[in-house]
């Protein structure tokens, strides 16, 4: 049985100072303009996994983040994620939009992206999927998440980007559920359900400091390739980082 999580869910825990409300994660819906609320979750996502990735090179106490904080750093984000008409649908957009960011900031980020093509005879494998994701989890790196298409499974909006922060797998062939944060709150998906009836694919992505990435030069997928179509780019060198950028509907 595989049940992983990434150690400090609660760094992702955020306070309203005014209504003592605790939500998880920043919510596209605390932006100020129409286009932001509609096209904003993968700044949210961006804000979600560096605020996380910050706290735990720093090895804070885990209190709750301020809601106005992460209103300001939505913002910052924005600056450099800007969506398109049709937002940001490709692992690849969205890398190249926020190496600006990485690059601004002075602090080398690296990525690796695990893509899920369109076409279902093309795309990885349960098992491959399950791999990346288990990696990621276990090395304490949440991972972005990119669904142009929800297929059956209900509870995940279509094109749209979340955060992965846990895995449950009973067996080698039994399905994945994954727990993801979304509009400020936990929610389990049925992975596999995804992955079987999607018709649009995605992708999935996680980022590390480039001090840390040398954990990975072990790995299952080692220097950028692909395995059985589904497509692994590590992407190096200064200030790389990947995020997107989602609409509630397409255009």
């Amino acid at each position: 049985m595989k049940n992983i999580s990434i150690p400090n869910i609660d760094y992702f825990k955020v306070l309203d100072a005014y209504t003592g409300e605790m939500t998880y994660g920043c919510d596209q819906e605390w932006f100020s303009t129409e286009w932001q609320r509609r096209a904003g979750c993968a700044p949210c996502v961006a804000c979600n996994i560096l605020l996380y990735l910050n706290r735990a090179r720093t090895g804070d106490e885990g209190t709750p983040v301020q809601k106005k904080f992460c209103e300001e750093f939505m913002d910052e984000i924005w600056t450099y994620v800007t969506p398109t008409e049709r937002g940001m649908p490709s692992t690849e957009m969205f890398c190249d939009d926020v190496r600006s960011y990485g690059e601004a900031k002075r602090d080398e980020i690296e990525c690796v992206s695990f893509d899920i093509p369109n076409d279902a005879a093309d795309r990885p494998t349960a098992g491959e999927v399950s791999t990346f994701l288990e990696e990621s989890l276990a090395n304490d790196l949440p991972v972005a998440f990119l669904n142009l298409c929800n297929g059956s499974e209900k509870n995940l909006p279509e094109w749209h980007w979340v955060t992965i922060v846990s895995m449950k797998q009973e067996t080698r062939d039994s399905h994945i559920f994954i727990v993801i944060v979304d509009e400020g709150a936990l929610k389990t998906i049925d992975l596999s359900l995804w992955l079987d009836t999607t018709s649009n694919g995605g992708g999935f992505v996680r980022f590390s400091y480039a001090s840390a990435s040398d954990k990975y030069a072990g790995s299952v997928y080692g220097e950028a390739s692909t395995r059985h179509n589904g497509t692994i780019h590590l992407i190096s060198g200064s200030g790389d980082l990947l995020l997107g950028v989602c609409l509630d509907e397409q255009s």
